[in-house]
């Protein structure tokens, strides 16, 4: 299991899994999970349009990722930016399916990038990953208080001076760049599973916006550590592993929050009326501090 071609794997889904806990709290945060979907599925277009031209496919998926964001940001309202995720998804969508029209050698390929190729991520894939990985990281930490404050009361940061589409844009970028470092090693298919599962699962168990955080990492880490080692022992896809765990993660999140409210010990979680006032009283305070 830890063998020398196995320590990559770990590595790069070690690494994955810390942005996608950070990336993935403010996703759930803001209510974001459509765009969380349809950025990566977009971006496989951008591959398969790489694959076509000869180019390096993380090009293609970061060109059409920040693409994708863009054109949210841009077609999207306040609050409303379903209808242009929707359209966004299926205009890539479509170029996909054009590209992918023009080849008919595409098909490893296709499965590693809707599935992910965790066991065969190589030492030259790594690079990339981390830095990625890194800007990531350094943009939610800049970012950090005005990206909380617009996430949870977008009036009270427009008062404050916030432009809030200014963070729309901002954070559909930092999910853009989560795409492109984690869809080579996860898919696109279990980036999403990542990015919602861990973190909804660690807003039901506190209301204070950084433990929940970690939380979320911790709860990635541990999704991504089990599905690696239980699919090395038995031999079974390590997707089935990543989306199964994830779905648990919640399962176990919601029923925690449910069986505290029972017993009268707390709130039911930060989703609720109580839970998202004390949201809002401590991320002004966070936002406050500056």
């Amino acid at each position: 299991m830890f063998s020398s071609f196995m320590i990559n794997a770990w590595e790069a889904a070690t690494i994955v899994a810390v942005v996608a806990g950070v990336v993935g709290f403010f996703t759930v945060l803001r209510g974001a999970a459509f765009a969380a979907h349809a950025l990566p599925n977009g971006a496989f277009a951008g591959a398969a349009g790489a694959y076509l031209i000869g180019a390096n496919t993380i090009v293609g998926l970061g060109v059409f990722s920040l693409a994708g964001a863009g054109m949210i940001a841009a077609l999207g309202r306040r609050a409303r930016s379903d209808v242009a995720t929707a359209l966004t998804i299926v205009l890539m969508l479509a170029l996909g399916d054009l590209f992918l029209s023009r080849t008919s050698e595409y098909a490893p390929e296709i499965f590693a990038l809707l599935f992910g190729e965790v066991l065969g991520v190589s030492t030259s894939e790594l690079l990339p990953t981390v830095i990625l990985a890194v800007v990531c990281i350094l943009a939610v930490v800049i970012l950090y208080r005005p990206l909380m404050l617009s996430s949870v009361t977008p009036d009270v940061a427009e008062a404050r001076g916030i432009n809030t589409r200014a963070m729309d844009l901002a954070f559909l970028i930092v999910l853009a760049l989560a795409t492109t470092m984690a869809v080579p090693v996860v898919g696109t298919l279990l980036i999403f599973s990542l990015l919602i599962g861990p973190p909804a699962a660690a807003r039901s168990f506190t209301n204070r916006p950084p433990v929940a955080m970690g939380l979320s990492v911790l709860f990635a880490l541990l999704t991504v550590w089990v599905a690696i080692a239980l699919s090395y022992q038995t031999n079974l896809p390590i997707g089935f592993f990543v989306g199964a765990m994830s779905a648990l993660d919640y399962a176990v999140g919601r029923t925690w929050a449910a069986w505290r409210q029972s017993r009268g010990r707390g709130q039911r979680g930060i989703g609720n009326q109580a839970g998202a006032a004390e949201l809002t009283e401590r991320t002004t305070a966070i936002a406050g501090a500056r």
